[in-house]
């Protein structure tokens, strides 16, 4: 019984979808895989749907903006801050 709530347990904390957004710059649709934990100071894993790349970049902040939330990434491959508005 406590293994099966352990593994319960587990398999919540893990995000199993990938989480949709605009790049507000370019109006392009961005994802952020999953797997990511997104946190301030954080490097996360991102796919630029107008580059059809994937990017490493920095979480430099986020903000909730009452129909989603807001995230300024540094991109490290494009030297660009970038900012994001991600679905709820």
């Amino acid at each position: 019984m406590r293994t099966l709530v352990l593994v319960a347990a587990l398999c919540a904390a893990v995000p199993a979808y990938a989480w949709d957004g605009t790049d507000l710059n370019t109006g392009g649709s961005v994802e952020v895989e999953k797997g990511n934990l997104v946190r301030t100071g954080r490097d996360i894993e991102i796919y630029d749907h107008e580059s059809g790349e994937y990017r490493d970049v920095q979480v430099e902040s986020m903000r909730s903006t009452g129909s989603g939330v807001e995230i300024e990434v540094y991109d490290y491959d494009s030297g660009e801050y970038r900012t994001f508005e991600m679905e709820d």
